[in-house]
């Protein structure tokens, strides 16, 4: 299995680091590979730099080089999805925002589980979601 990580989840590792998120990863990392949107990477550094975090800045970079992959939207397919998706929802009446939608259509279209804390993720239909940030049971 491999991964694509939402921008909540990314941010939960730099902002908190999370034990429990950064466990997973470090386990996952020897077994699987993990991935982040280029959305995503747009979102984290974006906020970061217009917040001067440069501890947290740091942190993300070395992430990037070292531990997750980014993903580019290339791929007309992802495109295609994206743009289903968006008109499901709005005829729905249940939009989603569009970055979310372009985060869930690259990890529909490259077969990746999405890792994310964000409730309306489980509104895309193909969609496979994961919590890691669900209290455990």
């Amino acid at each position: 299995m491999s991964y694509l990580l939402d921008t909540n989840i990314v941010s939960v590792l730099i902002n908190s680091s999370s034990e429990r998120i950064e466990k997973k990863i470090r386990y996952l990392l020897v077994r699987e590979l993990i991935f982040i949107s280029c959305i995503t990477y747009f979102e984290v550094k974006g906020g970061l730099l217009a917040k001067n975090a440069t501890r947290k800045l740091e942190r993300f970079n070395e992430l990037c080089n070292t531990e997750l992959t980014v993903l580019y939207l290339e791929d007309q397919k992802i495109l295609d999805r994206a743009s289903q998706i968006y008109a499901e929802l709005r005829r729905a009446g249940t939009p989603v925002g569009t970055a979310d939608i372009l985060i869930a259509a690259t990890a529909i279209e490259r077969g990746l589980i999405l890792v994310s804390h964000d409730a309306d993720m489980l509104r895309i239909g193909g969609a496979n979601v994961e919590d890691w940030l669900a209290p455990s049971e």
